[in-house]
């Protein structure tokens, strides 16, 4: 099986090398890298055309990106003509893979039939900017589903692996939309699809924390405090927004019960108390923790949706 890794970078010099190798070091070896960068001005074109010379043009291809941030950088990755493959994953510039990272996601991904779209996403390793373990990401176990999908994204882009049917989902969104992370996004669509989806509680990328991470892991206590402080700012509410804009255009390929979902948790979102507290509770839409269950009913109490 193909696989199209998709590596976005910008200004990654500092740790690319170390990800490079690590995905050639992958023991799932039919792959090929597309890498999109988006303006760096470090050394990070240079590396990728060091290892594009390394591995040959079938091998790897480096293309200019959108310069409209990493989601959409990632997204426009999807729509590579060349891109073509059975299996594509979303790959950062500053992690490092275990070895058997592909295959491992491939062994669960190959037993979904090829027409239903699936998507494979797990636990990550902390690292330090040494690369040294220094914990892991929230282990969830409440299902991944559509109704989780709308408040929580639950793994990182760095840990999916997605199949064709998936990436032609993806492929529908809009370019004018503003898709707050590919990685929710991807969750969404291809939960609310029907979708098959696998939260995989192993970890099989190292996932680099430092000082010029977009986006944190969310481990600790304090990291989401702070994620609840966002949502009573409004942030969560226009995050939704944002996501529920863009579903527009996927509105006619998700299933009946999950549209049904969807327009529940909209009209709550606009709806007086009482009738909101209703319709939230006959959305049934959840997050992982009890913690985040009780920061959903606080933004749904102070219309923070």
């Amino acid at each position: 099986m193909r696989v199209a890794i998709l590596l976005s970078t910008y200004n990654g010099a500092a740790f690319l090398k170390e990800q490079l190798d690590s995905l050639i070091s992958q023991t799932h070896k039919n792959w090929v890298i597309f890498a999109s960068d988006d303006g760096s001005s470090d050394a990070t074109l240079e590396i990728l055309a060091i290892y594009k010379e390394k591995l040959g043009e079938d091998r790897m291809n480096i293309v200019s990106g959108p310069r409209r941030g990493f989601s959409a950088n990632f997204l426009s990755l999807l729509k590579q003509p060349l891109a073509n493959a059975d299996f594509y994953a979303f790959c950062d510039q500053d992690d490092v893979w275990a070895a058997n990272k592909l295959e491992l996601a491939l062994s669960w991904c190959m037993t979904i039939p090829s027409e239903q779209p699936a998507l494979y996403c797990a636990r990550t390793q902390l690292i330090d900017e040494s690369g040294a373990p220094i914990g892991l990401s929230p282990l969830f176990s409440a299902p991944a589903s559509f109704r989780n999908a709308l408040v929580q994204s639950i793994a990182g882009g760095n840990t999916m692996v997605f199949n064709r049917s998936a990436r032609h989902l993806l492929m529908k969104t809009r370019e004018g939309d503003h898709i707050v992370s590919h990685d929710w996004w991807a969750y969404l669509v291809v939960s609310g699809c029907d979708g098959a989806i696998r939260y995989d509680p192993t970890p099989s990328v190292g996932y680099r924390q430092h000082g010029n991470n977009l986006i944190g892991s969310n481990a600790r206590l304090r990291d989401r405090l702070q994620r609840l402080k966002r949502m009573f700012h409004g942030t969560f509410k226009e995050w939704n927004d944002s996501n529920l804009h863009a579903m527009q255009a996927i509105h006619p390929d998700l299933s009946s019960e999950n549209r049904q979902t969807l327009v529940l948790f909209e009209q709550a979102r606009h709806s007086p108390f009482l009738k909101r507290l209703a319709l939230i509770i006959r959305s049934g839409v959840y997050r992982q923790t009890p913690l985040d269950n009780i920061g959903l009913t606080a933004a749904a109490i102070f219309q923070r949706l």
